[in-house]
């Protein structure tokens, strides 16, 4: 039952951010050129358009797919994306991202107990079709494997970070 007004302002900015950051953390931990990260970019994209009409998504998700939509939304989003990893090295995306992650993990378990779960479980989801959508490792796209051990071991960490049953 949880939505943009169970949040203050900044809070609800925390939210919509980690829709991004939890794509960003797998990218983060194994850069796979441009074109990889084009399409794990757009594999968030996809992920925000199939939980709007998604049945089994709860009514956060669903309000921050619909925030997305809006051009308000995303400039809320990229507005805390860019303070969260304001003078940020390449090399401290990732952690600064699971720190925020968790940070959002506790922010929704306290003020949207009922809808965490499924929440915490989409942000996996999206970082999951992150890793998926581009191939680690081979040469000019050809060969590789689908996902790395180092986005393997960032999927296991941002369960960590979401408080989610390993």
């Amino acid at each position: 039952m949880a939505n943009k007004t169970t949040f203050t302002p900044q809070e609800w900015q925390q939210v919509l951010e980690s829709v991004m950051l939890s794509g960003m953390a797998v990218t983060a931990a194994e850069p796979s050129g441009l074109l990889g990260v084009l399409k794990e970019s757009m594999a968030t994209g996809r992920s925000l358009i199939a939980a709007r009409s998604d049945p089994q998504s709860n009514d956060l998700v669903r309000a921050v797919a619909a925030e997305f939509e809006t051009s308000e939304g995303r400039q809320a989003a990229r507005d805390r994306l860019k303070a969260t990893l304001s003078g940020a090295k390449v090399a401290d995306v990732k952690a600064k991202s699971m720190a925020a992650l968790h940070d959002v993990a506790t922010l929704i378990d306290a003020k949207a107990p009922g809808d965490a779960p499924g929440f915490k479980t989409w942000l996996h989801h999206i970082a999951e079709g992150a890793a998926e959508a581009a191939n680690e490792g081979g040469f000019m796209g050809f060969g590789g494997v689908p996902v790395s051990d180092a986005e393997k071991a960032t999927l296991r960490e941002l369960s960590s970070a979401l408080g989610m049953q390993a």
